[in-house]
């Protein structure tokens, strides 16, 4: 995928939030529902607990509300809501349009499904709204897996979760964060990892691990070569948070260190779009990202979908100013 043309509108990050349900539930508890263990279930993902319960509205709501306030802008001045969720409250309508209503904005509003790489997806496609014309775009990544997973399948039951995670993207005078990205997906792979309609996640766990690591390097390496930089110059790389292994194997074929990857999964489970916001902004309350360094998302989920984007934390130079 190419890098952001020279001359083009950018926007940075001013403000993020977060949403965890309060219900935790541990592997401990797993214990009781089915034949496994914590010492199987850490050993094989490295999750420890999940949060599970809320709604995918008002998860989205509560991150939201954290993010504008954050960022302190006008919410006169948002001009969309982009919800990445696969999990929508309803089948008809976006579950963005409750978002919006609720937060008190007056924009458009619509919904992304990519799955695991949704956030990065809307985040893209935000950037893209900003370069013709857009100011600030409220950006939500938010999944309630629990009410579609099996919670007697061992294979899958260890893993998903709830949560929600949320920025706030606005225009700059300048080039902005985003150096380069990458949108991919592999149809021939959906069979792999699925939900009917009305139904529960299926999922061929070995046949998943083996082309998601191969899918996120890829996606990542065309990231990083279309922003003209290298792999030794990403100072934290935020991967989707399906497993320990997943994000262990890509970061030693990109060549990155694990202590420069941001994790959280150990007390989030996989929380789908919300995964990376989720990692994000935990690294970010913990100090980890400064003015100028480069960070790397990047992800994978069902589709099979990949997507990535490197940016440069703090770029730009001034907010746009209102008409």
């Amino acid at each position: 995928m190419p890098n952001t043309p020279s001359g083009t509108r950018g926007a940075v990050i001013t403000g993020w939030g977060t949403a965890l349900p309060p219900k935790v539930l541990t592997n401990h508890d797993l214990e009781q529902m089915f034949d496994t263990s914590d010492e199987w279930i850490v050993e094989r993902t490295g999750i420890h607990q999940r949060h599970v319960g809320g709604t995918t509205v008002g998860l989205s709501i509560e991150a939201g509300r954290q993010a504008l306030e954050m960022s302190g802008v006008d919410l006169a001045e948002i001009d969309a809501v982009v919800l990445a969720t696969t999990t929508p409250d309803r089948t008809v309508p976006a579950s963005s349009s409750a978002v919006q209503a609720e937060l008190g904005l007056r924009c458009g509003a619509f919904d992304v499904n990519a799955a695991c790489s949704g956030f990065t997806y809307g985040l893209v496609v935000a950037h893209g709204l900003v370069a013709v014309g857009a100011r600030k775009i409220l950006v939500i990544g938010t999944d309630t897996l629990a009410r579609i997973t099996d919670w007697t399948d061992r294979n899958t039951a260890i893993l998903f979760a709830d949560g929600s995670g949320a920025v706030v993207l606005e225009a700059v005078d300048g080039p902005g964060q985003l150096l380069g990205w990458d949108l991919d997906a592999d149809g021939s792979a959906e069979r792999f990892l699925y939900a009917e309609t009305g139904s529960f996640i299926r999922m061929e766990g070995k046949e998943v691990f083996r082309r998601a690591v191969r899918i996120m390097v890829d996606s990542a390496q065309k990231s990083i070569a279309a922003a003209g930089v290298s792999v030794e110059d990403i100072k934290l790389v935020v991967p989707h948070q399906a497993n320990i292994r997943i994000i262990e194997a890509a970061c030693q074929r990109l060549g990155v260190p694990m202590e420069r990857a941001a994790t959280v999964l150990h007390h989030t489970g996989n929380t789908s779009s919300a995964s990376i916001p989720l990692a994000l902004a935990d690294a970010l309350s913990a100090g980890r990202v400064h003015d100028g360094d480069l960070v790397l998302l990047v992800g994978f989920g069902a589709g099979m979908t990949a997507a990535s984007a490197v940016l440069r934390w703090g770029g730009g130079t001034a907010p746009v100013s209102p008409l």
